[in-house]
């Protein structure tokens, strides 16, 4: 089985979307996040945006190889909004994303399967209007030689194809490099049979 070192994200917030049943009003959101506090500033924006709205549910995964994912209904019945939403992540195989479903109560009750419908609906129309890209899951190490040795570090680079992210070229070299992390394993060997280079993992 070949190593799985791609997923796939969103890199802009997405375009607003509006679904509406039985004068209930549900406004999609989308976003890229990468942490915790990247998730709560989202809400916080949304929530100052709709601040006289009824629910702001959502549901979020971060990571690409450890996952983490929560789900909430915010006073909605149990599991009948973030579940919906958290399952469409799933169904588009999305990471590092947010999806904020607003719910607008137009006086008639949906009741759960309602709910659970609209909320799912909500989050694949905001989905489809995303454009989803597909990135590499990638491994930084940072290699150390010193300057006299710069030539044989650069032909490994060049050949490999290799992308440097930060660089300290002086007496004494440092190279901080981003590699796909099935490459990664070959790529760390090239350097560290060099003499007079380290190479360490980031």
């Amino acid at each position: 089985m070949e190593l799985q070192d791609t997923y796939k994200t969103i890199e802009k917030p997405s375009e607003e979307t509006l679904f509406k049943e039985k004068n209930s009003k549900f406004f999609g959101y989308a976003f890229p996040v990468k942490t915790e506090d990247d998730v709560k500033d989202a809400l916080e924006t949304i929530k100052k945006q709709h601040h006289s709205a009824r629910h702001w549910c959502y549901a979020y995964q971060i990571g690409t190889e450890t996952i983490s994912y929560r789900a909430n209904d915010d006073g909605e019945p149990n599991n009948s909004a973030g579940m919906p939403i958290y399952g469409q992540i799933q169904s588009f195989e999305v990471t590092n994303i947010l999806i904020i479903v607003v719910r607008y109560f137009g006086g008639v009750k949906l009741g759960v399967g309602g709910l659970i419908s609209a909320y799912r609906t909500s989050a694949q129309l905001t989905l489809e209007t995303c454009k989803i890209v597909e990135k590499t899951i990638n491994i930084d190490y940072l290699i150390i030689f010193d300057y006299k040795n710069m030539n044989k570090v650069m032909r490994i680079i060049k050949e490999k194809n290799i992308d440097v992210i930060n660089q300290k070229l002086e007496l004494h070299c440092e190279l901080t490099i981003s590699v796909r992390k099935k490459d990664a394993e070959a790529i760390f060997n090239s350097f560290s049979i060099l003499f007079e280079v380290e190479i360490k993992q980031l």
